[in-house]
Formats: structure tokens, C-alpha cells, sequence
């Protein structure tokens, strides 16, 4: 997607994407990942998500990375945090405690910012995206991720012919393809149709919402 597209989504406040508690996923299976405490975590296109202040608290230093500075602001100022606020590269990082959340285009990343990172988790990033845009996106964290890495990703898989993403339908096959070189473990796969007004609306009929364990 364009970035004027997700700068109008946060402007307009269209972000239901955004959830109101911490991810149940991340919970029941983020220590599977058996991650050492101070271990570096990518988490992309984050938002304001409520999931970057927990891995935090879990002991983590967290890396967010966001598009938009309204996101950014927003997840500080709902924390009740004061941010240093630098200008690093392509970025303007934002930091307070354990998270830095890093202002601009994911795609800007270069290996050196995530050298020390051990962690990924993502939950809406790959399925925000467009499929060459996805593409690319697995094949950037593939090349910039060093090894060993331990990462949780959530999709969701349903009809693409009756409703357009953004949220994309990511099958289980383009994870697996996506991310070659990578251990890809299915730990859990959901219905979730009837939690899914704007899904059924549609005529959609299945709405799977899969979690995967990722790891090199």
C-alpha cells in the first residue's frame, strides 16, 4: 500500500486493526520462543499496539517499527511516556525505557539496525500488505534478521475474490514459500468467521486466523 493510504487510515482514525487488549497469541505462546531476557525484538508495522508495551514488560527491549507519526504519538502519550526523540538514517526514533519505536518506511531497514535483534513478532504487518509487497517484505526480514532468530506470526486466510485487504488473505503456502531457510511450525488454526461482521457482510464464508512459530 501507498503511505499516504495508512497516513489517511490513522488521520480518519479508521484503525480497527488496532486492538483493545494484548494479543491472546502472543500471551499463550511468545515463551515457546524461550527468548534469553534483554533480547532484541522487531516488530513491524506496529502501531500503537498494546503488545509492544507487553514484551517489554516481559523483559524485552523492543523495536517497533511504524509509518505513522500519529501512531507513535499516540502510543506514548496513552502510556503516559515522554520520549527522547532522535533522527537516525531514514528514521525518527522515538525512545522511552525498553521500546524505541522507529518512524518511517520499514522497507528503509538496513541489516546494521537489526544486527542484535532475536526476536520478531508480527501480527498485522504481513497481512497488511499486497502480495509483492509481501513478497518483498519476507524476503527484507529473511536478509536483514541474523541467525538465531525466533519470531510468532499471525495470518489470516479467506476468499481474496470477496473482499479486498487490507486485511490480506496470506495462505498457508505463501508462509511456508515466504519464508524459506526458516523452521515455519503451525501452532494454531482458528475459525474466526462468526467474530467477523464486516467478513460475513461480505459473503465471506471461512475466515481462518492461523499462528506460526518461526525460527532459524
Amino acid at each position: 500500500m501507498e503511505p499516504a493510504f495508512w497516513h489517511k487510515r490513522w488521520a480518519d482514525n479508521q484503525i480497527g486493526f488496532h486492538q483493545a487488549q494484548v494479543n491472546p497469541y502472543l500471551q499463550a505462546h511468545w515463551p515457546s520462543l524461550g527468548l534469553a531476557p534483554g533480547s532484541r525484538v522487531l516488530v513491524p508495522l506496529c502501531g500503537k499496539s498494546l503488545d509492544l508495551a507487553w514484551l517489554a514488560g516481559q523483559g524485552h527491549r523492543v523495536l517497533g517499527v511504524e509509518l505513522s507519526r500519529r501512531a507513535v504519538e499516540d502510543f506514548f502519550r496513552e502510556h503516559g511516556l515522554v520520549p527522547e526523540v532522535v533522527q537516525q538514517g531514514a528514521f525518527e526514533v522515538w525512545r522511552s525505557g525498553a521500546v524505541e519505536l522507529w518512524c518511517g518506511d520499514f522497507f528503509a531497514l538496513q541489516a546494521k539496525d537489526l544486527a542484535d535483534c532475536a526476536g520478531l513478532y508480527d501480527r498485522a504487518a504481513l497481512i497488511a500488505l499486497p502480495p509483492a509487497m509481501r513478497e518483498r517484505y519476507m524476503a527484507l526480514l529473511s536478509s536483514l534478521l541474523p541467525a538465531p532468530c525466533g519470531g510468532l506470526l499471525v495470518t489470516l486466510d479467506y476468499d481474496q475474490a470477496l473482499l479486498d485487504g487490507p486485511p490480506f488473505s496470506v495462505a498457508d503456502d505463501e508462509v511456508r514459500a515466504g519464508f524459506v531457510g526458516w523452521r515455519v511450525e503451525r501452532l494454531e488454526a482458528r475459525e474466526i468467521i462468526e467474530e467477523s461482521p464486516k467478513f460475513e457482510l461480505a459473503g465471506v464464508g471461512s475466515l481462518m486466523e492461523r499462528v506460526y512459530l518461526l525460527g532459524r
